[in-house]
């Protein structure tokens, strides 16, 4: 497969009901890094909140959600980063719906990672994780 910065993808993104789940082994690898993360900082710099981008980037739409998931149980409930990694996987999930002809569930997924997204960056906070409310656009084209 690819590599992803510390991931290697196989060769085909991973549809959950279609193709074989890919092997546990490296998202496991980047699961375990997190325990290393003691600040926000260091989630917004690890391994599996960057591979999560790349992942969305190539078309490894599920595989970006299992990379952000695992930041996103370990961050402060109700905080804005937390928001933000939530909408991630939702774009990630609806960016999956869609790949897989199911427009609907996409569509409707997607309001919930817009609505995500907005709570992160609600009262005007100008970034979040390094990214500022104006790159929802930039993702959605990903």
């Amino acid at each position: 497969g690819r590599m992803t910065g510390a991931l290697r993808l196989p060769p085909r993104p991973h549809w959950p009901g279609r193709t074989p789940r890919p092997d546990a082994a490296p998202f496991d690898a980047l699961k375990a890094r997190l325990t290393d993360c003691a600040s926000l900082a260091d989630f917004q710099h690890s391994a599996a909140f960057r591979a999560g981008f790349a992942c969305l980037e190539q078309g490894y739409f599920w595989e970006a959600h299992e990379c952000w998931e695992a930041v996103w149980i370990r961050l402060p409930p109700a905080s804005r980063e937390r928001q933000l990694v939530q909408a991630l996987i939702q774009l990630a999930n609806a960016r999956l719906k869609a790949a897989m002809g199911n427009p609907a569930a996409s569509t409707r997924i997607l309001r919930r990672a817009r609505a995500a997204w907005d709570a992160a960056f609600s009262g005007g906070k100008a970034r979040v994780f390094g990214i500022s409310e104006s790159d929802w656009a930039d993702y959605l084209a990903k």
